[in-house]
């Protein structure tokens, strides 16, 4: 199928009635909220560039790939507002580039990993600097993926993303990514919110694609979808019920990335109640979670419970 008629299909999957449906429209926020974990097995707080990307493509076969790499990082740029500069072709490009990617040999990387981001950040709010590699073989698959996690999205989520684990060309970013790259820049959104914060501004994106007349019934599903995970996100993080499945089939996740999880989930649950954001605010209920994980040893709990009293 060509690209045109690839997209112009997702497309109309997002803007059609079907989108609606329960199953659509949770596959959808189910997508959003998986791209707030990382591989490891814990859920991240949001980054994102403040500044502009200063972006060098570097390696081997340049005439193949730098172009297709260039297109990547412009229409994820793009979609999120950022200014992005070429600065390939400079003599100082390894120490103006903020954004670097090379193009390694096939024998570089791991088969499972053919195509690797590193964000760079001083505080985990405002990306410093990104850095990516890609396999020749693989970058042309690799491109959209990777331009996604140097926006600061980090998951590897199910669904019509181009986050996803795939094995084949990936030639432009889908509307789940479009819609992210959206809310991750939207006014609405500040770097270091947590998942529970982000989500809303997420699912907002979700709800305004939806056909007029199916907005109230899409905004109940939304409120259900916030509840259950609410419920799954308190089981996980007092160790109970099934981990998430995100954490699952990462294939990543360790014990200690796990543990960690569950202590940041606690946190993140108790400025959820803190601040009402995806559930009623409950000062009861903030206060229990981050003495929990205050407890686990979280110094960001422990600094905002003594704020609380």
């Amino acid at each position: 199928m060509r690209k045109s008629g690839f997209a112009a299909l997702l497309l109309a999957a997002v803007l059609s009635p079907a989108f609606a449906q329960a199953d659509e429209f949770e596959q959808g926020l189910g997508t959003m909220w998986e791209v707030l974990w990382h591989q490891s097995g814990t859920p991240t707080r949001l980054v994102r560039w403040e500044q502009e990307m200063r972006v060098r493509v570097y390696g081997v076969n340049l005439a193949s790939h730098k172009q297709h790499t260039l297109e990547a990082l412009r229409a994820v740029a793009g979609e999120a507002g950022i200014k992005l500069v070429d600065v390939s072709d400079r003599a100082d490009a390894a120490q103006v580039a903020n954004v670097s990617v090379e193009i390694t040999p096939d024998y570089m990387l791991e088969d499972n990993q053919p195509c690797v981001t590193f964000l760079n950040f001083y505080t985990e709010t405002r990306i410093e600097s990104a850095a990516v590699q890609m396999r020749g073989r693989d970058a042309w698959r690799c491109a959209y993926h990777e331009a996604m996690h140097v926006m600061g999205v980090r998951g590897h989520p199910a669904g019509k993303t181009v986050l996803s684990y795939f094995p084949t060309k990936v030639e432009g970013l889908l509307p789940l990514d479009r819609a992210m790259l959206r809310a991750w820049y939207s006014p609405k959104v500040r770097g270091g919110m947590t998942p529970f914060e982000v989500l809303p501004a997420l699912a907002d994106e979700l709800i305004a694609a939806a056909p007029a007349a199916d907005k109230a019934r899409v905004t109940r599903i939304r409120d259900r979808f916030f509840a259950d995970t609410i419920e799954s996100m308190q089981a996980f993080a007092e160790g109970r019920g099934e981990i998430p499945y995100i954490v699952k089939r990462s294939g990543k996740s360790t014990e200690d990335g796990i543990k960690l999880g569950r202590t940041e989930m606690s946190y993140f649950l108790g400025v959820a109640y803190l601040e009402g954001a995806t559930v009623q605010a409950d000062s009861g209920q903030a206060v229990r979670w981050l003495q929990r994980a205050a407890t686990l040893g979280s110094r960001t709990a422990q600094t905002r419970l003594g704020g609380t009293r």
